[in-house]
């Protein structure tokens, strides 16, 4: 018998602890399907809530990452990875990382407007925009919203560079943008795949289109003229870390420019949402799992560290990163990483850089 999709990633919803919130029980929505007849609850609805942020470019200083500004057009992703370092974010508004990460979505209608204002401000210096840096910009909702789309399209109207990471074929659809950005030197995308065994991938990134409608989009894009790269972004020992060569074979004859990967990462609350969902899904060998992790986190389920949290450390990781290596040069990967041009801003002027 074929196995069935799970329908979400987290197997529990509890509050964080760090925030003295309650917890709190998943209840479903009775309103949207009636109990089925073994008893068992009804899945959980997806419901978005409408966010009015007072900007929409979020600034880091942190000196391990490739860029200082990104955007997020939507808080919770429902995709459902397991292993989202973006998780704990939920808990700031009084809601659980768990199955509320993944149902109880925000979205922000304004951030085209507020994008425009803010690159008509005065003093505004050019640096590429990195969307799905946290969560998804092309998860479900987006087909709805297109929120990520109207972002585009103003960064298009000023030649103003731009990054993407995403799971989603998605992407695609907004070739017609990125195509000519892509043509100045102002576009780059990364498409990320973890797993090519369908079974792996429904599993560990339950609402995630399928391996090979990822792979068909690095084609797509990368045939659009668009550079493309595939991420392996997370690696998880003795569940994905035996297919890197796989993947990156497969990345290659996809067309991609190259390819990167991060070993997993279990921020605050996302370790104990990971220990349950191995006991769920892969009892047979989470010991073995969270045994190989701590040994990449300095005996830790997550190194918070600079530099380190993004490279693990110890014979585990440099095991994993000599093989990326060597599976890259065989495939012509050499690292390359794509400059992309500051030179051609216009920002904004007049009414069209005001919010009001």
């Amino acid at each position: 018998m074929a196995k069935t999709r799970p329908v979400r990633g987290a197997t529990v919803n509890h509050a964080s602890a760090r925030f003295n919130l309650p917890a709190r029980e998943a209840d479903g929505d009775w309103l949207d399907e009636r109990e089925s007849l073994d008893g068992e609850a009804p899945p959980l609805r997806t419901t978005v809530t409408v966010e009015h942020p007072r900007t929409i470019i979020t600034r880091n200083a942190s000196p391990d990452v490739g860029f200082d500004r990104s955007i997020n057009p939507y808080r919770g992703c429902e995709h459902g990875c397991i292993y989202c370092f973006a998780r704990p974010s939920h808990a700031y508004h009084d809601l659980s990382p768990g199955l509320d990460f993944e149902t109880k979505l925000f979205a922000k209608p304004d951030a085209p407007a507020l994008l425009r204002a803010e690159l008509g401000k005065k003093g505004y210096v050019v640096a590429p925009i990195a969307f799905g840096t946290n969560t998804d910009p092309y998860q479900p909702i987006e087909d709805k919203w297109r929120i990520t789309r109207g972002c585009i399209e103003v960064l298009a109207e000023y030649d103003h560079p731009l990054t993407i990471t995403t799971k989603s074929d998605r992407v695609t659809r907004d070739i017609d943008l990125l195509a000519p950005m892509a043509a100045k030197g102002l576009a780059v995308v990364a498409i990320s795949i973890t797993s090519l065994q369908p079974k792996v991938a429904m599993t560990v990134e339950p609402r995630a289109p399928a391996p090979r409608r990822r792979l068909a989009a690095v084609r797509k894009l990368t045939d659009a003229g668009i550079p493309t790269y595939v991420s392996l972004a997370p690696v998880i020992p003795a569940i994905t870390d035996m297919e890197i060569e796989q993947l990156l074979a497969a990345a290659a004859e996809a067309g991609a420019r190259g390819a990167f990967f991060l070993p997993v990462r279990l921020p605050w609350e996302v370790a104990p949402l990971f220990r349950a969902w191995l006991d769920t899904h892969f009892p047979d060998r989470a010991d073995k799992v969270m045994a190989t992790i701590n040994s990449l986190r300095g005996g830790r389920d997550n190194d918070p560290e600079f530099f380190s949290r993004m490279r693990g450390s110890g014979p585990w990781a440099e095991l994993l990163r000599a093989r990326f290596r060597i599976a890259c040069r065989k495939h012509g990967f050499n690292g390359e990483r794509i400059q992309l041009r500051t030179d051609l801003f216009r920002a904004p002027r007049g009414p069209q850089g005001e919010l009001f």
